[in-house]
């Protein structure tokens, strides 16, 4: 009999589990099965590295304006981000395919790369989202320091478990949805005069066009990076550089159709995607391309959550770089901000607040009932129920088959 997502024996009511049938891929499931203190060193010197990356990242960008100005297109500080990132995912498949085991299907071989193309093509979804999304970071550093640009990107965190419940049905607790509002006033309290007064650009006051932008600044990178957690773990066993190159690959063309797109509108000058860089522009590009590429490493063996969090953590770093290379005040609504945030990311990770996941597909476990017979009742339970063990061996039989199914 089944019940609660298990089945129960009626002679000696041992218990099976069920799984459940949604789930992103049957690779990534045994691969979180098998937690070990390797994942979490792993986790921990990925947050690391993110919050030095996130954090020096819109520092570079403010530093590369001249006069509050960009003298070099955005998207020709994309297209060569994506391109740095295209030559890194080739070294790293050359290096990966030498050191492969004996009898392992060979990463460079023609069969191989156009397979995993065909079974990657939905990372072009998130390879356009991000094209847009990283144009919208330098315009976001028009209209708000450093470190609001920071806070404000943590929007995204609930926009984000929002999709992932939607998409890859994530389940949240109620402390963990509460750990999300908290997050929102932290952000709210730093957002309190952040911008002058009575400035305006095309045409619209300032806060009207900051407004804008910062929806589709929430909106577009979360999109973007949900489907790239799904594509990423809905083939887990392709190697993350293959999936890499081709993310970047996508990324490369949809950012030099941006290119082509600026000089048919605004002449054939600006095909010169060096014009106008500087050293701090090539601080900028290489931040960029280490942080994408950590990116993915968050999405295929972390989670997106954990990314954007651990993303939060960089704000003390940049609000205090930006005070002290560039003069910015840090004011009192910023630190207030930033207190709660980090109360918020505590609720949100507590072992507490966590929920828990379905058991991974493909495996079964056995449940011992702790109500043990008596030894009285044993053979009168088990003559009795004999008709109803062979059809729950039946039943067992049939769910194994549709399993391999």
């Amino acid at each position: 009999m089944q019940r609660n997502g298990m089945l129960e024996c009626s002679v000696c009511h041992s218990k099976l589990m069920v799984q459940s049938p949604r789930t992103v891929s049957r690779a990534y499931d045994k691969h979180r099965s098998k937690v070990s203190s390797k994942a979490r060193a792993l986790n921990f010197l990925l947050v690391v590295g993110d919050c030095i990356l996130v954090g020096l990242q819109p520092i570079l960008v403010y530093m590369s304006k001249v006069d509050g100005k960009f003298q070099f297109s955005p998207i020709s500080v994309n297209f060569l981000t994506e391109v740095a990132k295209v030559i890194f995912a080739i070294v790293m498949l050359i290096f990966q395919s030498r050191h492969q085991k004996v009898g392992e299907k060979p990463l460079l071989s023609v069969s191989t790369f156009v397979q995993a193309a065909r079974n990657n093509v939905l990372l072009a979804v998130p390879a356009l989202l991000y094209a847009i999304n990283n144009y919208l970071k330098f315009i976001m550093q028009l209209y708000f320091n450093p470190a609001t640009v920071k806070m404000l990107s943590n929007l995204k965190v609930l926009v984000i478990a929002v999709l992932l419940k939607m998409i890859m049905r994530r389940k949240f607790s109620v402390i963990q949805w509460e750990a999300l509002a908290l997050l929102l006033i932290g952000i709210s309290v730093n957002q309190l005069r952040s911008l002058p007064a009575g400035t305006e650009a095309f045409g619209l006051p300032v806060t009207t066009i900051a407004y804008i932008y910062t929806l589709v600044f929430v909106t577009v990178p979360s999109l973007a990076s949900v489907f790239n957690e799904y594509a990423l773990k809905s083939q887990f066993e392709t190697s993350i550089y293959l999936q890499n190159l081709f993310l970047y690959g996508y990324g490369a063309i949809f950012n030099f159709l941006g290119i082509l797109g600026t000089v048919i509108f605004q002449g054939p000058s600006n095909f010169d995607i060096l014009r106008g860089h500087s050293k701090a522009t090539m601080f900028l590009i290489c931040n960029n391309a280490a942080q994408g590429i950590l990116s993915s490493f968050f999405f295929k063996y972390a989670d997106t959550i954990l990314k954007k969090y651990s993303s939060t953590v960089a704000t003390i770093f940049t609000g205090l770089a930006s005070a002290a290379l560039l003069g910015h005040t840090l004011t009192m609504n910023f630190l207030l901000g930033v207190s709660i945030v980090f109360i918020s990311m505590h609720q949100f990770f507590s072992p507490l607040a966590k929920v828990k996941d379905d058991k991974p597909a493909g495996s079964v476990e056995f449940v011992e009932n702790q109500n043990h017979r008596s030894a009285d009742s044993s053979f009168v339970n088990m003559a009795a129920g004999a008709a109803d063990d062979v059809f729950f061996s039946e039943n067992i039989l049939v769910y194994e088959d549709e399993i391999n199914l």
